[in-house]
Order: C-alpha cells, then sequence, then structure tokens
C-alpha cells in the first residue's frame, strides 16, 4: 500500500536531481513499496537523457512525467506530479533537497493517526551543522516589522505558529485530499509566492492545523547562493497579486515590504560598520527599497 507520494520538479537539475534522489533511498525509513517518486520535467534541455539514467539507475518506483504544457512553471509542475499521485500524503520535494536523517515515517504516521493535519513540515538546515534561517516565515499580511522580528526570532528557537507562520515550499508534507479541495497550487503565478498562498487558503477552509517537527531535518543547498534584485521584485510582485485575491490592498503589501526592507538595511548597516557585511548585498537592499517606494 503506497503511503507517500514525493514530488520533484525538475527544469535542468542534472546537478541536483541524482543526489536528491540517492538521499532518499539513502534515508528512507518506509519499504520502497509503501512510497512513490514523481518527477515532473519542465522542458529540460537534457530531458531524455536525464529520464534514460533515472530509469536505469534507479528503482521502478521512479516516475517521469514530462510536462504537457512544457514548463508552465512551478505550481503548475507539482499539480501535474499531485494528480499523478496515488498516496495519500504527498511530499513536495525542491532537487536541491539533501536528506541527512530519516523523515518519512514520523509525519506519514501522524497524518494517518490524525485526519485533520493538513501540512506537515520540518527544520531546514543549509549544512549538517549550520540550520537555515528559513525553515518558515510568517505571513505577508503581518505587520512589516513585526514579520522581520517574528520570523528571526521563530526560526532561531524553533517556534512555529500555525495561524501566521507557512513551511518553506521547497520541502513539505501535505494531505492530498485536503489540497485538492482548495486548487492545489495557482497556476497563474509561475513561481513564488505558493506557500503563503496555500496556507492562507488551507488554512481559510480546513483551519490551521499544521504541525512544525524541528527534530526532522533536511538540508536545503543554498549556502552561498545570494538572492537578487531580480529575485526580490518577483517575490513581493507575486505578494502584492496573492493578497489583492484575498481582499488585502497592494499598498497595505508594499507598507509591509517597506518596513520590513528597513530593518534588513539597519542590519546590514551595521554590520557594515563592524566589518562584517556584504556591501553588495546592502547596495541591493537598497535598490530593492527604492523599487518598493516606486510602488506605494
Amino acid at each position: 500500500m503506497l503511503r507517500l507520494s514525493i514530488i520533484i520538479v525538475t527544469y535542468n537539475s542534472e546537478k541536483d536531481i541524482y543526489q536528491c534522489l540517492d538521499s532518499i533511498y539513502a534515508f528512507s525509513d518506509l519499504p520502497e513499496e509503501e512510497f512513490e517518486i514523481i518527477i515532473v520535467d519542465n522542458n529540460s534541455k537534457h530531458v531524455d537523457e536525464l529520464f534514460s539514467r533515472i530509469r536505469q539507475d534507479y528503482p521502478r518506483n521512479v516516475h517521469c512525467v514530462k510536462n504537457p504544457k512544457g514548463n508552465g512553471g512551478y505550481g503548475q509542475g507539482n499539480n501535474i506530479g499531485i494528480k499523478e499521485a496515488k498516496a495519500p500524503v504527498v511530499l513536495i520535494m525542491n532537487p536541491d533537497i539533501r536528506l541527512i536523517q530519516p523523515v518519512f515515517l514520523t509525519p506519514v504516521k501522524a497524518m494517518e493517526a490524525d485526519h485533520d493535519i493538513s501540512m506537515y513540515g520540518m527544520k531546514q538546515m543549509l549544512t549538517d551543522k549550520i540550520p537555515s534561517k528559513n525553515s518558515f516565515s510568517c505571513t505577508y499580511m503581518m505587520n512589516g516589522y513585526l514579520y522581520t522580528i517574528m520570523t528571526a526570532v521563530s526560526n532561531r528557537w524553533d517556534y512555529f505558529n500555525p495561524k501566521y507562520m507557512y513551511f518553506s515550499g521547497c520541502c513539505f508534507f501535505i494531505r492530498k485530499d485536503l489540497f485538492q479541495t482548495i486548487g492545489l497550487f495557482d497556476e497563474t503565478v509561475f513561481m513564488y509566492g505558493e506557500e503563503d498562498d496555500i496556507h492562507y487558503r488551507m488554512t481559510q477552509k480546513h483551519g490551521a492545523h499544521m504541525v512544525y517537527n524541528p527534530k526532522l531535518r533536511y538540508i536545503h543547498k543554498t549556502l552561498g547562493r545570494k538572492p537578487t534584485l531580480s529575485y526580490h521584485k518577483q517575490v513581493v510582485d507575486v505578494a502584492i497579486l496573492q493578497n489583492e485575491k484575498k481582499g488585502y490592498p497592494k499598498r497595505k503589501t508594499v507598507l509591509n515590504r517597506i518596513r520590513n526592507t528597513r530593518m534588513l538595511l539597519w542590519r546590514e548597516w551595521l554590520k557594515l560598520k563592524l566589518g562584517k557585511a556584504d556591501h553588495e548585498h546592502y547596495e541591493q537592499l537598497r535598490a530593492y527599497m527604492s523599487y518598493l517606494k516606486s510602488l506605494r
């Protein structure tokens, strides 16, 4: 009986997907007949070679699917996989995730025992020793100053409040039937902002029945990866769009982001004075602040 479906969307992910799969099999605490892996490719350059190697090197419970729409975006690709999934619990996983311990059985058993649990999150790490600051975040509808403080402090001390916080979208468990009732991923958004939107819709329809387990850890291979100005712009543009769908006005979203960025700028300015900051990052934040002010 299948208990877990793992969905991985790839796009030119050859450098990541094989190590991701290796880590799944190295640390799986479910028998192979109890989980499946569905890889949905969003029109990679060498998809035939990618799928050929996967079929050759990995067990039969890995299924490869070409997205019929080509690259329809992160959410649309995941929706293809979720519709193919045969298990009641789905794990959304990016190709640059590495498992470092068994993490399947505990969430699956918890969600089997309590049908009200809609989502289950774990602690994100940068390495097996260095914790990430992004296991979860506060909703973008929260006051920008409070958002900055709560997100930082709560991640540091592993305090998760399901009413106001959402899991990182790179690796989380979700109950398939409940996810289907809220319409799965919003396919009108190509990328970014999925987590906040899913959290909002799930909470509105089914309540904030979400569990965070800091004892279960995974690595997100983002150490040294610096967010670009283009990334910041895309994230806030999606946040504005998603919040407006909820009846939350653009000006409030922008004001919250200005408050958040102001605090980040203060922090980076102080670090610069202490010789501990990246000047390029500081200048990017300044440019981002200018962009936010232009949106008011």
